[in-house]
Protein backbone atom coordinates (compact mmCIF):
# COMPACT_ATOMS: atom_id res chain seq x y z
CA UNK A 1 0.00 0.00 0.00
CA UNK A 2 1.28 3.30 -0.96
CA UNK A 3 1.82 6.61 1.28
CA UNK A 4 2.19 10.21 0.65
CA UNK A 5 5.51 11.36 -0.14
CA UNK A 6 7.28 12.88 2.93
CA UNK A 7 8.87 16.11 2.79
CA UNK A 8 11.66 17.26 5.12
CA UNK A 9 10.62 19.08 7.96
CA UNK A 10 10.91 22.51 7.96
CA UNK A 11 10.92 24.24 11.45
CA UNK A 12 11.01 27.27 11.01
CA UNK A 13 7.71 27.23 8.88
CA UNK A 14 6.21 25.05 11.86
CA UNK A 15 7.22 27.34 14.17
CA UNK A 16 6.28 30.11 12.23
CA UNK A 17 2.73 29.97 13.07
CA UNK A 18 1.33 31.32 16.02
CA UNK A 19 -1.17 28.56 16.71
CA UNK A 20 1.19 26.29 16.53
CA UNK A 21 3.29 28.17 19.26
CA UNK A 22 0.57 28.48 21.79
CA UNK A 23 -0.38 24.65 20.90
CA UNK A 24 3.56 23.63 21.95
CA UNK A 25 2.86 26.03 25.29
CA UNK A 26 -0.11 24.43 25.57
CA UNK A 27 1.79 20.60 25.57
CA UNK A 28 4.42 21.84 27.42
CA UNK A 29 2.84 23.13 30.61
CA UNK A 30 -0.15 20.28 30.51
CA UNK A 31 2.31 17.47 31.41
CA UNK A 32 4.67 19.89 33.03
CA UNK A 33 1.59 19.84 35.79
CA UNK A 34 0.78 16.09 34.77
CA UNK A 35 3.91 14.38 35.45
CA UNK A 36 4.40 16.12 38.49
CA UNK A 37 0.83 14.52 39.79
CA UNK A 38 1.12 10.98 38.33
CA UNK A 39 4.96 10.84 40.16
CA UNK A 40 3.84 12.24 43.51
CA UNK A 41 0.59 10.51 43.66
CA UNK A 42 2.14 7.21 42.89
CA UNK A 43 5.11 7.83 45.41
CA UNK A 44 2.49 8.73 48.34
CA UNK A 45 0.23 6.14 47.40
CA UNK A 46 3.21 3.65 48.23
CA UNK A 47 4.35 5.18 50.78
CA UNK A 48 1.29 5.42 52.69
CA UNK A 49 0.28 1.58 51.70
CA UNK A 50 3.42 -0.18 50.79
CA UNK A 51 1.77 -2.06 48.09
CA UNK A 52 1.98 -2.38 44.28
CA UNK A 53 -1.36 -3.43 44.01
CA UNK A 54 -2.70 -0.14 45.78
CA UNK A 55 -0.05 1.60 43.03
CA UNK A 56 -2.08 -0.52 40.22
CA UNK A 57 -5.65 0.99 41.01
CA UNK A 58 -4.43 4.61 40.30
CA UNK A 59 -3.47 3.55 37.23
CA UNK A 60 -7.10 1.27 36.70
CA UNK A 61 -8.49 4.48 37.89
CA UNK A 62 -7.08 6.67 35.34
CA UNK A 63 -7.23 4.37 32.45
CA UNK A 64 -11.04 3.24 33.10
CA UNK A 65 -12.57 5.79 31.67
CA UNK A 66 -11.18 5.09 28.08
CA UNK A 67 -13.36 2.07 28.15
CA UNK A 68 -16.59 4.13 27.38
CA UNK A 69 -15.57 7.86 26.80
CA UNK A 70 -14.26 7.18 23.31
CA UNK A 71 -17.21 5.70 21.70
CA UNK A 72 -18.89 9.51 22.09
CA UNK A 73 -15.52 11.33 22.09
CA UNK A 74 -14.84 10.47 19.10
CA UNK A 75 -17.95 11.63 17.56
CA UNK A 76 -17.98 14.54 19.30
CA UNK A 77 -14.43 15.56 18.28
CA UNK A 78 -15.71 15.01 14.77
CA UNK A 79 -18.76 17.25 14.94
CA UNK A 80 -17.38 19.80 17.40
CA UNK A 81 -14.60 22.27 17.26
CA UNK A 82 -11.57 20.72 18.85
CA UNK A 83 -10.07 24.47 20.54
CA UNK A 84 -13.01 24.71 22.60
CA UNK A 85 -13.80 21.11 23.47
CA UNK A 86 -9.86 21.33 24.63
CA UNK A 87 -10.45 24.03 26.45
CA UNK A 88 -13.22 22.66 28.66
CA UNK A 89 -11.64 19.44 29.23
CA UNK A 90 -8.65 21.46 30.87
CA UNK A 91 -10.70 23.97 32.57
CA UNK A 92 -13.00 21.05 34.81
CA UNK A 93 -9.75 19.27 35.32
CA UNK A 94 -8.41 21.86 37.16
CA UNK A 95 -11.07 22.67 39.00
CA UNK A 96 -10.88 18.75 40.46
CA UNK A 97 -7.39 18.83 40.95
CA UNK A 98 -6.79 22.59 42.90
CA UNK A 99 -9.93 21.25 45.16
CA UNK A 100 -7.98 18.10 46.20
CA UNK A 101 -5.17 20.17 46.89
CA UNK A 102 -6.93 22.43 49.19
CA UNK A 103 -7.94 19.03 51.03
CA UNK A 104 -4.74 17.87 51.51
CA UNK A 105 -3.80 21.51 52.54
CA UNK A 106 -6.18 21.56 55.35
CA UNK A 107 -4.27 17.69 56.25
CA UNK A 108 -7.95 16.20 55.34
CA UNK A 109 -6.41 13.45 52.41
CA UNK A 110 -7.36 10.63 51.98
CA UNK A 111 -6.68 7.83 49.62
CA UNK A 112 -10.15 7.92 47.92
CA UNK A 113 -9.97 11.42 47.50
CA UNK A 114 -6.75 10.81 45.32
CA UNK A 115 -8.55 7.77 43.24
CA UNK A 116 -12.00 10.22 42.85
CA UNK A 117 -9.37 13.22 40.87
CA UNK A 118 -7.68 10.47 39.36
CA UNK A 119 -11.14 9.29 37.97
CA UNK A 120 -11.98 13.01 37.16
CA UNK A 121 -8.84 13.32 35.22
CA UNK A 122 -8.66 10.39 33.38
CA UNK A 123 -11.64 11.08 32.19
CA UNK A 124 -11.23 14.55 30.73
CA UNK A 125 -7.74 12.61 29.31
CA UNK A 126 -9.75 9.92 27.30
CA UNK A 127 -11.02 12.57 25.36
CA UNK A 128 -8.21 15.30 25.43
CA UNK A 129 -5.23 13.27 23.86
CA UNK A 130 -7.53 12.27 21.01
CA UNK A 131 -8.72 15.71 20.68
CA UNK A 132 -5.87 17.69 20.49
CA UNK A 133 -4.44 14.82 17.69
CA UNK A 134 -6.76 15.91 15.80
CA UNK A 135 -6.70 19.71 16.19
CA UNK A 136 -2.89 19.13 14.98
CA UNK A 137 -4.39 17.81 12.20
CA UNK A 138 -6.29 20.75 11.67
CA UNK A 139 -3.42 23.56 12.27
CA UNK A 140 -0.57 21.87 10.42
CA UNK A 141 -0.01 21.73 6.77
CA UNK A 142 -0.04 18.41 5.62
CA UNK A 143 3.51 18.24 4.52
CA UNK A 144 4.59 19.08 7.77
CA UNK A 145 2.64 16.20 9.94
CA UNK A 146 6.05 14.48 10.42
CA UNK A 147 7.49 17.45 12.18
CA UNK A 148 4.15 18.90 14.04
CA UNK A 149 4.17 15.76 15.80
CA UNK A 150 7.99 15.23 16.40
CA UNK A 151 7.56 18.89 18.30
CA UNK A 152 4.35 18.37 19.97
CA UNK A 153 6.16 15.30 21.21
CA UNK A 154 9.60 17.86 22.11
CA UNK A 155 6.81 19.74 24.14
CA UNK A 156 5.12 16.91 25.75
CA UNK A 157 8.65 15.32 27.23
CA UNK A 158 10.32 18.91 28.01
CA UNK A 159 7.29 19.50 30.59
CA UNK A 160 7.89 15.69 31.66
CA UNK A 161 11.70 16.08 31.68
CA UNK A 162 11.50 19.29 33.92
CA UNK A 163 8.36 18.09 36.26
CA UNK A 164 10.72 14.96 37.01
CA UNK A 165 13.70 16.71 37.92
CA UNK A 166 11.94 18.72 40.15
CA UNK A 167 8.55 15.85 41.75
CA UNK A 168 11.01 14.69 44.03
CA UNK A 169 13.06 17.65 45.63
CA UNK A 170 8.90 19.64 45.84
CA UNK A 171 7.43 16.22 46.95
CA UNK A 172 10.26 16.73 50.09
CA UNK A 173 9.63 20.30 50.65
CA UNK A 174 5.89 21.17 49.44
CA UNK A 175 4.43 17.69 49.85
CA UNK A 176 1.41 16.00 47.94
CA UNK A 177 -0.88 19.31 48.51
CA UNK A 178 1.73 21.45 46.86
CA UNK A 179 2.30 18.93 43.59
CA UNK A 180 -1.13 19.26 43.24
CA UNK A 181 -1.23 22.81 43.29
CA UNK A 182 0.76 23.40 40.65
CA UNK A 183 -0.38 20.83 38.04
CA UNK A 184 -3.82 22.73 39.15
CA UNK A 185 -2.86 25.81 38.22
CA UNK A 186 -1.19 24.54 34.85
CA UNK A 187 -4.25 23.40 33.49
CA UNK A 188 -5.51 26.79 33.08
CA UNK A 189 -2.41 27.80 31.64
CA UNK A 190 -3.06 25.05 29.61
CA UNK A 191 -6.37 26.20 28.57
CA UNK A 192 -5.21 29.93 27.82
CA UNK A 193 -2.75 28.12 25.29
CA UNK A 194 -5.24 26.20 23.64
CA UNK A 195 -7.66 29.10 23.20
CA UNK A 196 -4.93 31.06 21.64
CA UNK A 197 -4.41 29.26 18.81
CA UNK A 198 -7.12 30.18 16.25
CA UNK A 199 -10.38 32.52 16.32
CA UNK A 200 -14.06 31.57 15.81
CA UNK A 201 -15.44 28.19 15.66
CA UNK A 202 -14.12 25.94 13.30
CA UNK A 203 -16.54 22.55 12.88
CA UNK A 204 -14.51 19.53 11.49
CA UNK A 205 -17.48 18.84 9.40
CA UNK A 206 -16.51 21.71 7.06
CA UNK A 207 -13.39 19.75 5.94
CA UNK A 208 -15.24 16.82 4.82
CA UNK A 209 -14.82 15.85 1.02
CA UNK A 210 -16.95 12.39 1.06
CA UNK A 211 -20.47 12.18 0.92
CA UNK A 212 -22.29 11.43 4.47
CA UNK A 213 -25.86 9.98 3.45
CA UNK A 214 -26.73 8.82 6.99
CA UNK A 215 -25.20 11.38 9.19
CA UNK A 216 -26.75 14.12 6.63
CA UNK A 217 -30.18 12.95 7.41
CA UNK A 218 -30.03 12.30 10.79
CA UNK A 219 -28.58 15.94 11.38
CA UNK A 220 -31.40 17.05 9.11
CA UNK A 221 -33.93 15.94 11.18
CA UNK A 222 -32.30 17.01 14.69
CA UNK A 223 -32.03 20.26 13.78
CA UNK A 224 -35.47 20.37 12.49
CA UNK A 225 -36.76 19.23 15.66
CA UNK A 226 -34.92 21.62 17.73
CA UNK A 227 -36.66 24.42 16.56
CA UNK A 228 -40.23 22.59 17.06
CA UNK A 229 -41.05 22.15 20.49
CA UNK A 230 -40.17 18.21 21.14
CA UNK A 231 -36.29 18.19 22.39
CA UNK A 232 -36.94 14.64 23.84
CA UNK A 233 -37.45 13.71 20.01
CA UNK A 234 -34.51 16.13 18.89
CA UNK A 235 -32.31 13.95 21.45
CA UNK A 236 -33.23 10.48 19.29
CA UNK A 237 -32.72 12.40 16.11
CA UNK A 238 -29.05 13.64 17.55
CA UNK A 239 -28.47 9.23 18.20
CA UNK A 240 -29.32 8.35 15.21
CA UNK A 241 -26.51 10.92 13.81
CA UNK A 242 -23.90 9.84 16.86
CA UNK A 243 -25.06 5.70 16.11
CA UNK A 244 -24.15 6.62 12.23
CA UNK A 245 -21.14 8.26 12.55
CA UNK A 246 -19.72 5.68 14.91
CA UNK A 247 -20.74 3.08 12.45
CA UNK A 248 -19.23 4.75 9.77
CA UNK A 249 -15.94 5.41 11.56
CA UNK A 250 -15.92 1.31 12.84
CA UNK A 251 -16.52 0.72 8.84
CA UNK A 252 -13.48 2.77 8.03
CA UNK A 253 -11.07 0.80 10.60
CA UNK A 254 -12.76 -2.45 8.87
CA UNK A 255 -11.64 -1.33 5.03
CA UNK A 256 -8.08 0.12 6.42
CA UNK A 257 -5.83 -2.78 7.56
CA UNK A 258 -3.08 -0.47 7.75
CA UNK A 259 -4.23 1.91 9.72
CA UNK A 260 -5.12 -0.79 12.05
CA UNK A 261 -1.90 -1.94 12.25
CA UNK A 262 -0.34 1.01 13.24
CA UNK A 263 -2.92 1.77 15.56
CA UNK A 264 -2.73 -1.42 17.41
CA UNK A 265 1.43 -1.39 17.28
CA UNK A 266 1.07 2.48 18.83
CA UNK A 267 -1.64 1.41 20.89
CA UNK A 268 0.45 -1.23 23.00
CA UNK A 269 3.13 0.77 23.21
CA UNK A 270 0.99 3.77 24.93
CA UNK A 271 -0.18 1.16 27.49
CA UNK A 272 3.10 -0.33 28.31
CA UNK A 273 4.21 3.15 28.79
CA UNK A 274 1.68 3.92 31.16
CA UNK A 275 1.14 0.48 33.14
CA UNK A 276 4.78 0.42 33.53
CA UNK A 277 4.55 3.17 36.49
CA UNK A 278 3.50 0.70 38.43
CA UNK A 279 7.08 -1.15 38.55
CA UNK A 280 8.92 2.11 37.75
CA UNK A 281 8.19 3.36 41.75
CA UNK A 282 8.87 -0.27 43.19
CA UNK A 283 12.01 -0.31 41.23
CA UNK A 284 12.96 2.91 42.68
CA UNK A 285 11.88 2.25 45.89
CA UNK A 286 12.69 -1.58 46.33
CA UNK A 287 15.96 -2.31 44.32
CA UNK A 288 17.47 1.69 43.55
CA UNK A 289 16.40 2.61 47.35
CA UNK A 290 16.93 5.68 45.40
CA UNK A 291 13.48 7.29 47.11
CA UNK A 292 11.34 10.35 45.63
CA UNK A 293 14.42 11.69 44.04
CA UNK A 294 15.63 8.51 42.81
CA UNK A 295 11.71 8.49 40.76
CA UNK A 296 12.25 11.98 39.97
CA UNK A 297 15.70 11.19 37.97
CA UNK A 298 14.03 8.04 36.55
CA UNK A 299 11.31 10.32 34.85
CA UNK A 300 13.63 12.78 34.33
CA UNK A 301 15.71 10.43 32.14
CA UNK A 302 12.98 8.71 30.15
CA UNK A 303 11.70 12.15 29.05
CA UNK A 304 15.10 13.25 27.92
CA UNK A 305 15.25 10.19 25.98
CA UNK A 306 11.77 11.00 23.97
CA UNK A 307 13.07 14.08 23.50
CA UNK A 308 15.98 12.69 21.46
CA UNK A 309 14.07 10.29 19.39
CA UNK A 310 11.15 12.82 18.69
CA UNK A 311 13.78 15.07 17.27
CA UNK A 312 15.82 12.29 15.13
CA UNK A 313 12.45 10.75 14.57
CA UNK A 314 11.43 14.05 12.37
CA UNK A 315 14.40 14.04 10.26
CA UNK A 316 14.47 10.43 9.18
CA UNK A 317 14.13 9.86 5.70
CA UNK A 318 11.00 7.43 4.73
CA UNK A 319 12.70 4.39 3.67
CA UNK A 320 14.12 3.97 7.05
CA UNK A 321 11.21 4.72 9.39
CA UNK A 322 9.08 1.74 9.53
CA UNK A 323 12.20 -0.40 9.60
CA UNK A 324 13.39 1.87 12.53
CA UNK A 325 10.19 1.34 14.42
CA UNK A 326 10.24 -2.43 14.07
CA UNK A 327 13.61 -2.22 15.70
CA UNK A 328 12.12 0.30 18.46
CA UNK A 329 9.49 -2.63 19.44
CA UNK A 330 12.03 -4.66 20.15
CA UNK A 331 14.38 -2.73 21.75
CA UNK A 332 11.69 -1.89 23.98
CA UNK A 333 11.09 -5.81 24.72
CA UNK A 334 14.69 -7.22 24.98
CA UNK A 335 15.26 -3.23 27.86
CA UNK A 336 12.61 -4.28 29.59
CA UNK A 337 13.89 -7.67 30.51
CA UNK A 338 17.05 -6.64 31.22
CA UNK A 339 15.95 -3.39 33.71
CA UNK A 340 15.56 -5.42 36.61
CA UNK A 341 19.18 -6.61 36.83
CA UNK A 342 20.36 -2.90 36.65
CA UNK A 343 20.47 -2.54 40.21
CA UNK A 344 22.26 0.86 40.70
CA UNK A 345 20.82 4.43 39.92
CA UNK A 346 22.94 5.80 36.90
CA UNK A 347 22.37 2.88 35.08
CA UNK A 348 18.40 2.48 35.23
CA UNK A 349 18.40 6.14 34.57
CA UNK A 350 20.11 5.14 30.85
CA UNK A 351 17.80 2.45 30.20
CA UNK A 352 15.07 5.03 30.82
CA UNK A 353 16.68 7.21 28.14
CA UNK A 354 16.62 4.37 25.84
CA UNK A 355 12.80 3.65 27.09
CA UNK A 356 12.13 7.17 26.08
CA UNK A 357 13.90 7.29 23.08
CA UNK A 358 12.73 3.84 21.48
CA UNK A 359 9.03 5.50 22.42
CA UNK A 360 9.59 8.55 20.98
CA UNK A 361 10.54 7.09 18.12
CA UNK A 362 7.55 4.84 17.40
CA UNK A 363 5.09 7.54 18.44
CA UNK A 364 6.38 10.24 15.82
CA UNK A 365 5.98 7.60 12.87
CA UNK A 366 2.89 6.18 14.03
CA UNK A 367 1.14 9.36 14.58
CA UNK A 368 2.77 11.03 11.22
CA UNK A 369 1.96 7.67 9.03
CA UNK A 370 -2.17 7.80 10.30
CA UNK A 371 -2.52 11.55 10.08
CA UNK A 372 -1.30 10.94 6.27
CA UNK A 373 -3.64 8.03 5.61
CA UNK A 374 -7.08 9.30 8.21
CA UNK A 375 -9.33 11.55 6.61
CA UNK A 376 -9.75 14.43 8.64
CA UNK A 377 -13.45 13.88 9.61
CA UNK A 378 -12.18 9.91 10.70
CA UNK A 379 -9.47 11.21 12.55
CA UNK A 380 -11.26 11.54 15.92
CA UNK A 381 -13.04 8.30 15.71
CA UNK A 382 -9.64 6.93 14.62
CA UNK A 383 -7.80 8.01 17.53
CA UNK A 384 -10.68 7.04 19.41
CA UNK A 385 -10.72 3.31 18.63
CA UNK A 386 -6.91 3.29 19.65
CA UNK A 387 -7.71 4.73 22.87
CA UNK A 388 -10.03 1.76 23.53
CA UNK A 389 -7.86 -0.52 22.71
CA UNK A 390 -4.97 1.59 24.91
CA UNK A 391 -7.29 1.13 27.35
CA UNK A 392 -8.06 -2.71 27.59
CA UNK A 393 -4.44 -3.31 27.34
CA UNK A 394 -3.15 -0.21 30.27
CA UNK A 395 -6.13 -1.86 32.29
CA UNK A 396 -4.79 -5.46 31.89
CA UNK A 397 -1.77 -4.49 32.38
CA UNK A 398 -1.96 -2.50 35.36
CA UNK A 399 -3.56 -5.30 36.93
CA UNK A 400 -1.36 -7.92 36.37
CA UNK A 401 2.02 -6.07 36.96
CA UNK A 402 0.56 -4.83 40.50
CA UNK A 403 -0.35 -8.33 41.13
CA UNK A 404 2.78 -10.15 39.91
CA UNK A 405 5.11 -7.34 41.56
CA UNK A 406 3.86 -8.31 44.89
CA UNK A 407 3.35 -11.88 44.58
CA UNK A 408 5.92 -12.68 42.62
CA UNK A 409 8.87 -9.70 42.29
CA UNK A 410 9.58 -7.35 40.05
CA UNK A 411 12.26 -9.93 37.66
CA UNK A 412 8.81 -11.47 36.61
CA UNK A 413 6.67 -7.99 36.54
CA UNK A 414 9.50 -6.85 34.02
CA UNK A 415 9.16 -9.74 31.83
CA UNK A 416 5.76 -9.78 31.50
CA UNK A 417 6.11 -6.07 30.15
CA UNK A 418 8.88 -7.68 27.45
CA UNK A 419 6.17 -10.23 26.49
CA UNK A 420 3.92 -7.08 25.76
CA UNK A 421 6.33 -5.34 23.73
CA UNK A 422 6.98 -8.42 21.57
CA UNK A 423 3.72 -8.03 20.45
CA UNK A 424 4.11 -4.51 19.57
CA UNK A 425 7.11 -6.24 17.61
CA UNK A 426 4.97 -8.62 15.55
CA UNK A 427 2.20 -5.86 15.02
CA UNK A 428 4.90 -3.61 13.61
CA UNK A 429 6.27 -5.95 11.54
CA UNK A 430 2.93 -6.66 10.08
CA UNK A 431 2.20 -2.75 9.40
CA UNK A 432 5.87 -2.47 7.79
CA UNK A 433 4.41 -5.46 5.13
CA UNK A 434 1.86 -3.82 4.19
CA UNK A 435 3.69 -0.72 3.04
CA UNK A 436 6.02 -2.23 1.02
Amino acid sequence: MATATTNPVDWKLIWAQRGFRYFFLAMFVSLFGSGMNFAGVSWYILAATHSTVKVSLQVIVVTLPGLFVPFLGGVLIDRLDRRYLGVLLDIVRGFFVLATAYIAWRGHLQLWHLYAMTLITGIGSAMYWATVNALVQEVIPPSQFTGANAAVLVGVQSGMLIAGAVVGFLYNTAGIAGILAIDGATYFVSAYCLYEVRRGYVSPRESQKYPRKYSEATEATAEALETGGNPEVAEAGLSLAVYADMKEGFAYLKRQPLVLALGITHAIMMAGVVSANVVLVALANDILRAGPQGLGFLEAGWATGAIVGGLIASQLPQAMRMPLYVAACAGLAVGHMATPFVAFLVGAVMMQILFGFFRALGGVVAQSSLMTIVPRHFMGRTQSAMAILTTVVQLFMSFALGWVAQGAGLIVAYALLAVLYTGATVSAIRARQLLR
